[in-house]
């Protein structure tokens, strides 16, 4: 049965509606109950005190208190009471004075049990003697009425008149503790009624159903009385699987957390709840004139979404056990960090959420936010080893931000990384700083089904050396062959999936892909490097070199066989230039290239230092040189530089004969462009290389032009 309180244990407040409501019950409760009881006599005293079965129904109706049947779903506070069952049967079997008081005695006691306050244990109490005196009543009606000296055994004629009784119970019942909660969270008696009447239906009909077997057994004989307890128990059983399979599904195995899914339901309750808060709040106002149109959203839900900065290095340095037993007590400590009500839910990985069903403002959330860094900032000793946590937190916030869990997520993914990439620990979501679009927006979901769908594939363009005509590599250039829109390049989907969690399986897409088509060609002796593109997003992303690592082993290729190509404007990003990323891609022997160069102003000093073997010149300046004399100096310039830095030269966007032989003389290693090959599809690009195949070198190592 619903608890009419509870979401807290305190009483409420006097001279309230819910106040003055639960004193009318529970004297009520008293004036029923001491009626009932005032009409016992001497002989049905000494009946209770001498028939074993009426302490045996004592005992169960406690035990049924104190051991509701928890169902998924469901809680102590509204789980199922078998209770009901023998409460009700004690009625039937010996009227009403001895089933209230073994059900109050059993409520009783579990009130005291459970640390509950007495305006709920007196309620209680209440509740139940009314709604047994209401049963009594219709049994009364058609004149089987019980005592403990004239018990009353049921026949198939009686049904149904403890059929109706067993209704009108459910109907008292229900309407006491509905009024109680519609009058706690002041919304309308039918709503409150409706919240799970269809499941209070199905239990009582079972539990009320049981009872004149009750009845049966106990008249037979008291040692048939544990016989119906077996069904209860196999119920029992039933359910505590039920719940923990559910309790599986809806929560994170590592650290008990809430996971993705749960997460999605809360925070659609929550949201669902602040809107319909809103709604009532603005009819009110409006109507006394203080309410205008622009007025702004009363209820704000918040979504924090958490990323642990260098957590990788955990995982390296001390394994894969001591970083679980770290995400444990990082779960530990966002869950005694948050405010009563809220949620922290486990994504994966090291991310984290944090719902705020309700949050006052951006200024509030901030406070959360800064909490919870501060609970992980604390050192932690793991393995004789200390060391200091810190992580990344994005917030958006419901409606100011977004209408759904969805598009909250993914804005408060680009606040996270917004905070990551500034190093400034907490962001709250933007639009200055998302460059999506509603249209955008709507690609978004596109590109999560294109995933799923296999649309997105890779092309191939060559690289060739200017000064011989041999191959020097293949740059991998991603496509989308979008269903509707064709085929689609990078330009138009990827600055979607930067500012959100489908980068990361995008980026798994393409370096899985490529190291696939790099070692099939390998196997046919075409041992070409494979260049990818790497995002500002992907160099924050310390799982990227284990990623790249793993897929390298799998085939059996070594490091030099791929290559990552990192745009310059990423690298002038000073938290993208310091990433741990870029050194670990250079230590494991990963060829970089500078892409774009040209275009963001590298130092020279910060030039020198980059862990990279090859400089790609940008298209803008390449293409120009024949009509444009300072882009031509431009271009001989950066070659030149490129050389004395002992690296090696690429042009960009060469497309005629022209432009290829000013490159050459100008020192240029290698160009690619349409001049030399289109970006092939795997098929077609195989078929080129086999006709080139006569001018493949072998992969030189890291550094060599």
């Amino acid at each position: 049965m619903k608890d009419p309180n509870n979401t807290r244990n305190t009483a409420p407040r006097r001279g309230s509606p819910l106040w003055i409501y639960f004193l009318v019950v529970i004297l009520l409760g008293v004036a029923v109950g001491g009626t009932a009881f005032s009409g016992l006599s001497r002989p049905d005293l000494d009946a209770l005190a001498g028939t074993p079965v009426f302490w045996i129904l004592g005992c169960f109706i406690i035990f049924g208190e104190l051991r509701p049947i928890i169902t998924p779903g469901s809680t102590e506070n509204n789980g199922a009471t078998t209770s009901t069952t023998f409460s009700f049967a004690a009625l039937l079997y010996a009227g009403l004075p001895i089933a209230a008081a073994l059900q109050v005695v059993a409520v009783i006691t579990c009130g005291i049990f459970r640390s509950r306050a007495p305006h709920r244990i007196a309620f209680n109490a209440a509740q139940y003697t009314l709604s047994l005196a209401a049963a009594q009543l219709v049994l009364a009606l058609f004149g089987d009425l019980a005592t403990p000296s004239s018990l009353w055994v049921p026949h198939g004629t009686d049904l149904p008149a403890i059929a109706l009784a067993g209704a009108v119970y459910f109907v008292c019942n229900d309407m006491l503790v509905g009024a109680a909660v519609a009058l706690h969270a002041r919304v309308s008696l039918v709503k409150a009624l409706r919240w799970d009447l269809a499941y209070q239906v199905l239990v009582h009909l079972a539990l009320l159903g049981l009872a004149p077997l009750m009845v049966v057994a106990m008249d037979r004989s008291a040692v048939f009385v544990p016989l119906i307890v077996l069904p209860f128990i196999a119920v029992y059983l039933n359910a505590s699987v039920s719940v923990r399979r559910e309790h599986q599904a809806l929560h994170d195995g590592l650290t008990g957390l809430p996971n993705r899914k749960l997460l999605i339901v809360r925070t659609e309750e929550a949201l669902a709840e602040a809107r319909g808060a809103d709604r009532r709040r603005r009819p009110r106002a409006a109507g006394l004139g203080l309410r205008k149109t622009t007025d702004p959203p009363h209820h704000r839900a918040g979504l924090f979404l958490l990323d642990l900065d260098r957590f990788k290095e955990v995982n390296d340095t001390l394994g894969h056990p001591t970083g679980d037993r770290l995400l444990q007590l990082v779960a530990h400590r966002l869950t005694h960090s948050v405010r009563p009500g809220d949620l922290v839910a486990r994504l994966g990985g090291d991310e984290f959420a944090v719902l705020l069903p309700t949050v006052r403002d951006e200024a509030a959330a901030r406070e959360v936010a800064a909490r919870l860094r501060a609970a992980l900032s604390e050192p932690v000793r793991l393995d004789g080893m200390s060391f200091d946590l810190e992580g990344s937190v994005g917030i958006a916030l419901f409606p100011d931000h977004a209408p759904d869990f969805e598009l909250l997520l993914q804005r408060a993914d680009v606040a996270m990384y917004n905070a990551k990439e500034a190093r400034s620990g907490v962001e709250i979501y933007s639009p200055t700083k998302d460059r999506n679009s509603p249209a955008r927006l709507s690609m978004l979901g596109d590109l999560r089904r294109a995933l799923d769908r296999s649309e997105l594939e890779l092309f191939y363009q060559p690289k060739v050396s200017l000064r011989d005509g041999h191959l020097v590599g293949m740059e991998a250039l991603l496509r989308w062959r979008h269903p509707d829109q064709g085929v689609l390049e990078p330009d138009a989907f990827l600055s979607v999936a930067e500012q959100t969690y489908l980068m990361r399986s995008i980026t798994h897409y393409v370096v899985e892909a490529a190291l696939a088509q790099t070692a099939a060609w390998w196997r046919e002796d075409l041992a070409i490097q494979v260049a990818v593109n790497a995002s500002g997003r992907d160099l924050l992303d310390t799982g990227l070199t284990e990623t790249i690592e793993e897929g390298l082993l799998a085939r059996g290729l070594p490091a030099a066989a791929l290559q990552l190509e990192i745009t310059e404007r990423i690298l002038m990003n000073e938290p993208a230039y310091a990433s741990e990323t870029v050194a670990a891609l250079a230590d494991l022997g990963i060829p970089l290239s500078l892409d774009d160069f040209g275009t963001g102003y590298s130092s020279l000093v910060r030039l020198k230092r980059l862990p990279v073997e090859e400089i790609k010149i940008d298209a803008s300046f390449v293409q120009r040189i024949a009509e444009s004399p300072d882009d031509a100096v431009i271009v001989r310039s950066i070659v030149d530089l490129v050389r004395t830095l002992g690296l090696r030269s690429v042009a960009e966007g060469v497309e005629d004969p022209a432009t290829a032989e000013a490159l050459r003389q100008m020192g240029c290693d290698a160009a690619q462009g349409w001049h030399f090959g289109r970006p092939m599809d795997a098929k077609s690009a195989t078929d080129w290389l086999r006709s080139y195949s006569f001018a493949l070198p072998s992969v030189q190592a890291p550094g060599t032009a």
